[in-house]
């Protein structure tokens, strides 16, 4: 094999003549000189200081951004079933807020108390008897006997219209019957003795007898100039005075007997089967609040079909006159009593598109309960099915429980 022709490069001269040939860098000094000072090794602080940061960088990575697979691990806590989550995060089974977490709430436990069965109702106060005092007649007002707001008694005169006319016509009248008495009796003497005929006897007879119709409707039309009391009770204020014209329908005053006084007042129809006579009403006057008991004493045959509503009424003695006719009062019908009612709080009673519901507890867990309710205020609600007695019922926070939650009774 030939060999390869390799030329070597010739050493390279410089011309000290012209530049002075370049002189090589001296070895670097093996010892520190005052222009490189000596290098210094690192402190025990500086590491204690990276180790704190990187220990707070990670707290702040599993505390404000834990991973998604944190929550399956959970910590200490969450394996005992509650506590603060270690760092498997907040969302693991146990921790703070995850699906394992006690909901505190509070809780009713239900007994069996007594309950009155009551319809509240709207009233008004009547007198027992009630008239506006008018004249019959036409005439004027001769003598006026009304002292206003004072009580009178049964056929006590009010006042009297002038009726002189009705007067003369009466003793006329008692004049002309006397004479048809004269010849009533002188035609039954003719008649005994067959001296005239039946028929002109029964004549003079009926000319009696209608004369004697007259003046009893004479005596009628005096009588109505004078009004008198129908009963006892107490006068209003007059609208007229002595000398004043009135006709028949024109209103002199009114005439109330207050003692006893009615209660009227409607209760829903589907409560018609349950009023008897003589159950009790409470009544409170609305001016004074009051309260009075009273009791029915008539109901209403029909049920009012515009308001289906049923009409009842209720009387109270109203000795010490406390309440005036024409006041509105509030109403409460008892309808009977019970020892065995069971009540919960207004608060426990969720209403659903179906009906009603409630939360119980039951083993640690809430469960939904539907409910039927009856008789309801605003504290307590009757419940008619569902609970039993000794059922634990939750009162308060109901917003954040779900049937299943575990819960944790606050007292």
């Amino acid at each position: 094999m030939p060999l390869e022709n390799t030329t070597t490069a010739p050493p390279q001269t410089w011309d000290t003549t012209t530049t002075p040939a370049p002189t090589v860098a001296p070895p670097p000094p093996a010892g520190p000189t005052p222009d490189t000072p000596p290098k210094r090794k690192r402190g025990w602080l500086g590491w204690v200081i990276a180790a704190l940061v990187i220990g707070g960088m990670a707290w702040a990575k599993m505390h404000y951004f834990p991973s998604p697979t944190a929550g399956e691990k959970g910590g200490k806590g969450g394996a005992a079933g509650g506590g603060k989550g270690a760092p498997g995060g907040k969302g693991g089974p146990g921790g703070a807020g995850g699906p394992g977490a006690k909901v505190p709430v509070q809780v009713y436990v239900v007994a069996a108390t007594k309950l009155s069965d009551e319809v509240a109702s709207t009233g008004s106060v009547m007198a027992d008897e009630s008239v506006t005092i008018q004249s019959e007649i036409s005439g004027k007002i001769t003598s006026l006997n009304i002292q206003e707001g004072q009580p009178v008694r049964k056929g006590q005169l009010l006042f009297t219209i002038n009726a002189a006319d009705v007067q003369a016509q009466l003793q006329k009248q008692e004049y002309n019957i006397k004479l048809y008495q004269d010849q009533e009796k002188r035609q039954r003497t003719l008649l005994e003795k067959e001296y005239i005929s039946r028929q002109e006897y029964e004549q003079s007879q009926n000319a009696l007898l209608t004369a004697q119709a007259d003046l009893q409707a004479l005596r009628v039309n005096l009588a109505k100039a004078y009004v008198r009391a129908p009963f006892d009770g107490i006068l209003g204020l007059r609208n007229t005075s002595v000398g004043a014209y009135v006709s028949p329908g024109t209103a002199i005053t009114t005439l109330s007997r207050v003692k006893p006084v009615k209660i009227d007042f409607n209760v829903p129809s589907r409560f018609a089967q349950a009023v008897r006579v003589g159950d009790p009403v409470a009544v409170t006057d609305e001016a004074t609040t009051k309260k009075f008991q009273a009791k029915v004493y008539a109901i209403n045959p029909q049920i009012d079909p515009a308001s289906r509503t049923l009409p009842v009424r209720a009387i109270y003695n109203n000795a010490n006159m406390e309440l005036r006719p024409g006041g509105f009062v509030r109403v409460n019908l008892v309808l009977g009593e019970t020892d065995e009612a069971l009540q919960i709080p207004t608060e426990a009673v969720v209403p659903v598109a179906s009906g009603y519901t409630v939360f119980t507890v039951k083993k640690g867990k809430a469960a939904v309960q539907p409910v039927n309710i009856g008789v309801r205020s605003d504290k307590v609600i009757q419940i008619t099915k569902g609970l039993a007695v000794g059922d634990t019922v939750i009162r308060t926070g109901i917003l954040q429980v779900k049937a299943g939650d575990r819960v944790s009774i606050q007292k």
